[in-house]
């Protein structure tokens, strides 16, 4: 056990009461181990007093629980790859984190230095990651189909050595791509904004000005039935009083796995439609309620993955599968991005910061060197215990204080809070009154704890 393990487990305790806005029940936490427990709210001291059930039986189990946050934090490698075929994209998004001269005049990549590359990424991952288990490669933004000749070839190429996804704007994926794409399973990503264009054209449109919302409903209407897609709405000032039309939208299209997500505030374009986070909070949980009254008028789920993962984070912290609201967070550790200029970032937020560059794949020593890089360390060592006000904050763990890049360039360092911190504290408190009501499963995927094991249990 490492110094830093036994440290945290020395520091558990006494549990900090937060008020969750719960009619019965307040949860009590110790953020140095991301443990929490439910208590009765008008009994909370006597619950956490000294020599009591909860008390005795935490102390047991901190060096336990701080272990396994130590491993999560800074014990992974990375599993995956955000691979950017392209800096073109076809539609000019005003929140966009990549800037406007890449995604209208940049380079694709060749097919030929994409082969190259995930050959190089393919031997990588061999030598850190368990036998038979494959690595998970997103062809990501700007567009990807604006040079699906090579991505296409890749991903015949490497059918059996990566688990393949796109993520697309849905402007190109006609009915040759789509019959490419489901034939070999490969999960499929769309992006739309509003429930209807007027909202969508709002902050999603062509360089020339023309919407492009039907042309994703199409898109969406040809994967209908497949079991591999989502789509994610960014919200904003222009789409947040719609987001429960667009969970409407989205199950009547019968879509498996959405996202709602926050704004991404990277870049300055971002931030001229950025809610406050007492709106985005309202909207958001608007927009949840009405997925839990149509899951229980349908029996049929749309998951909302990115509110999933926060329930996850907070019921099986380890068996999360987004890496954003953890710090560090997954950015050169779980995942890294390969650019279309062959370089490597610790994730594609960065790719328009060229201070990020950890080094070209083909030709300067490869993954093992940019991991090892001052770009990437950056990154990796942003630690929420590290820095105010996140460091005295009850559910830092929960919330990972995202996303570093969004620090960086819209706070003025690595040592300073994201966007929305608010909004996460109360996404957070809304989970567990979530849990207090018996109704978290209500809300992910089904089997979401088969593997788990329970490592505290008290009724």
């Amino acid at each position: 056990m490492t110094d830093a393990i036994l440290a945290r487990a020395a520091s558990a305790g006494p549990l900090i009461p937060v008020d969750i806005g719960h009619d019965v029940y307040a949860a009590v936490t110790d953020p140095n181990t991301a443990f929490w427990a439910l208590v009765d709210k008008t009994r909370i001291a006597e619950s956490v007093a000294d020599g009591t059930a909860l008390i005795d039986s935490f102390r047991d189990k901190a060096a336990e629980f701080a272990r396994e946050l130590h491993a999560l934090r800074f014990g992974l490698t990375p599993s995956g790859v955000y691979l950017n075929p392209t800096e073109r994209c076809n539609l000019n998004c005003t929140y966009c984190y990549l800037p406007g001269t890449q995604r209208s005049e940049g380079q694709h990549m060749s097919e030929s230095k994409l082969i190259a590359s995930l050959g190089k990424l393919r031997d990588y991952f061999r030598t850190v990651m368990p036998e038979g288990r494959k690595p998970r490669a997103i062809f990501h933004g700007a567009e990807p189909l604006m040079n699906k000749p090579a991505v296409f070839a890749a991903i015949e190429e490497f059918g059996e050595d990566f688990a393949f996804g796109i993520q697309t704007n849905g402007t190109l994926l006609d009915n040759e791509a789509v019959e490419f794409l489901t034939s070999r399973n490969v999960s499929i990503g769309l992006s739309l904004d509003g429930p209807v264009a007027g909202i969508t054209d709002a902050t999603r449109q062509t360089w020339g000005g023309k919407s492009v919302h039907d042309k994703v409903l199409k898109a969406m209407e040809k994967l209908r039935g497949y079991g591999s897609w989502s789509v994610i709405t960014t919200c904003t000032t222009e789409n947040l009083p719609t987001l429960t039309g667009m969970v409407e939208l989205f199950h009547a299209y019968e879509v498996p796995t959405c996202m709602l997500n926050t704004l991404r505030c990277t870049l300055p374009g971002a931030r001229g439609v950025k809610p406050s986070d007492g709106d985005m909070a309202k909207a958001f949980f608007a927009a949840l309620d009405r997925t839990y009254e149509l899951y229980r008028q349908t029996g049929r789920k749309l998951l909302v993955a990115n509110f999933a993962n926060v329930l996850i984070a907070i019921l099986a912290p380890t068996a999360r599968r987004l890496m954003c609201d953890i710090s560090p967070c997954g950015g050169g550790r779980a995942f890294f991005a390969l650019a279309a200029d062959g370089s490597l970032y610790p994730c594609s937020e960065f790719i328009g910061l060229p201070r990020f560059n950890g080094g070209n794949l083909l030709d300067d020593g490869g993954v093992a060197a940019a991991l090892a890089s001052d770009a990437f360390r950056t990154v990796t060592a942003r630690d929420v215990d590290r820095f105010a006000p996140c460091n005295e904050c009850a559910i830092r763990h929960f919330c990972g204080s995202p996303c570093p890049a969004e620090a960086h360039e819209m706070n003025g360092g690595m040592g300073r809070m994201g966007a929305f911190c608010d909004f996460y504290k109360e996404q957070v408190n809304y989970a567990l009154r979530l849990i207090a009501d018996g109704k978290a499963d209500d809300y992910l995927w089904d089997g979401w704890d088969e593997g788990t094991d329970t490592t505290f249990l008290m009724q």
